[in-house]
């Protein structure tokens, strides 16, 4: 069956990741999956929160927010008139995506901030952001080793994190969903996992039908054949060598 942008069922949408697209940032890279594209920053913070402090060990959180006309409608931004919910579930996946593939030991007591912000939505903006997350994260880790700000003899980054949605629309099962296809599947599923096949987070939804386990499974495997393609471009991307330019830190504004 053919699908509307004409891939094969187990093709992803052309991929592009783009190391230091924030030059300022600690970590970062612009990640493109077809038109879907997703801005990940990451920082590295002296101190942990009050809930950890004294127990030698790191933290990773992320923030999500799509910007306000990324999806083709003006969206408002969070702020004294409500939290975006859907914002606060995605921010916490991200969270629990990058914290599993990280030594939280080796970081001692600091903490990584990973920033997700959606420049256009065409669906997978939550897994684009996990896959983007990493990459800036491990970057950020790299930096902030190289320059002494992370002092530790362990590897920090333990393993990739990455993620891909995937589902059943008109009953094939398909990869890489975008909004055209994700509006009308039967079964949405967002899949988080290693390069490995190794399971990190699984979400999954029958649009006003039911699943069988058969096709559970089928979806999770054609996930992992995603998942490590994209894990090849994030490896390219973390060892891009990092640009010369950007502000300096102590030469004028907060770090």
């Amino acid at each position: 069956m053919i699908r509307p942008d004409g891939r094969k069922a187990a093709e992803l949408r052309p991929v592009k990741m783009t190391a230091d697209f924030i030059g300022t940032a600690d970590g970062s890279v612009l990640v493109e999956l077809g038109r879907t594209r997703v801005v990940c920053t990451a920082t590295l913070q002296a101190g942990v929160p009050r809930w950890l402090q004294g127990r030698g060990t790191g933290w990773v959180t992320a923030e999500y927010g799509m910007l306000p006309a990324s999806a083709g409608r003006r969206m408002r931004r969070d702020g004294p008139w409500g939290v975006d919910s859907r914002g606060t579930e995605i921010r916490r996946l991200i969270g629990r995506a990058l914290r599993a593939v990280v030594d939280l030991a080796a970081l001692g007591e600091n903490t990584l901030i990973v920033d997700c912000d959606v420049l256009e939505a065409d669906g997978g903006t939550r897994t684009a952001a996990i896959t983007g997350g990493w990459v800036a994260l491990a970057r950020a880790v790299d930096r902030a080793r190289a320059d002494g700000r992370l002092v530790t003899d362990a590897e920090p980054i333990a393993d990739r994190a990455t993620a891909v949605s995937c589902g059943l629309v008109d009953g094939e099962a398909r990869l890489d969903l975008a909004y055209e296809e994700d509006s009308a599947a039967e079964v949405d599923m967002n899949v988080a996992m290693t390069p490995a096949g190794r399971l990190i987070e699984v979400q999954a939804t029958g649009e006003g039908t039911t699943f069988t386990e058969d096709q559970m499974v089928r979806l999770v495997r054609l996930a992992h054949q995603g998942c490590k393609r994209l894990a090849e471009a994030q490896a390219g991307a973390r060892r891009k060598r990092r640009r010369r330019g950007g502000r300096r830190r102590g030469a004028g504004g907060s770090p």
